[in-house]
């Protein structure tokens, strides 16, 4: 099967939804106890919007004629995870790590697919706010 650098970065950007889905929704379990209810909302909205990206990307990678990559069976989850403030730390690391995905799926796009790649990199980092990010000029570049 041929394979090009878009379709590659599809794959590693599903990847990275695939890991972020299980994480999010390990962490509404998690928050579920909590009496902070916007972090339960705040979870719960990032969830749906992973499970919607996750689903698109199987279909861009289909489009494009690749068989999408499957998830792992489980993910790691650091330990631990009590708190409100815990768990919000981990939510923030995990849509931080979701803003250099997609910042490095625009990088290998082009067309429909890069204006999807960089709506979903400016929608996570403004996400992050949710959990207690802060802007950043130029996000998931690292700076």
């Amino acid at each position: 099967m041929t394979t090009s650098p878009a379709l590659d970065g599809l794959q590693r950007t599903l990847a990275a939804e695939h890991a972020t889905v299980f994480v999010l929704s390990a962490l509404g379990g998690r928050a579920s106890s909590l009496t902070s209810a916007p972090l339960r909302a705040a979870l719960a909205t990032a969830y749906d919007v992973h499970v919607q990206r996750r689903d698109q990307l199987r279909r861009m990678i289909t489009g494009a004629g690749g068989e999408p990559v499957a998830a792992e069976p489980a993910y790691r989850l650091p330990s631990p995870l009590t708190s409100a403030t815990q768990i919000e730390a981990e939510a923030l690391r995990v849509q931080r790590g979701c803003v250099t995905t997609y910042a490095a799926l625009v990088a290998v796009t082009a067309g429909a697919d890069r204006r999807w790649a960089v709506g979903a990199l400016v929608a996570t980092a403004v996400a992050e706010a949710a959990f207690g990010g802060v802007p950043e000029p130029l996000p998931g570049l690292g700076t």
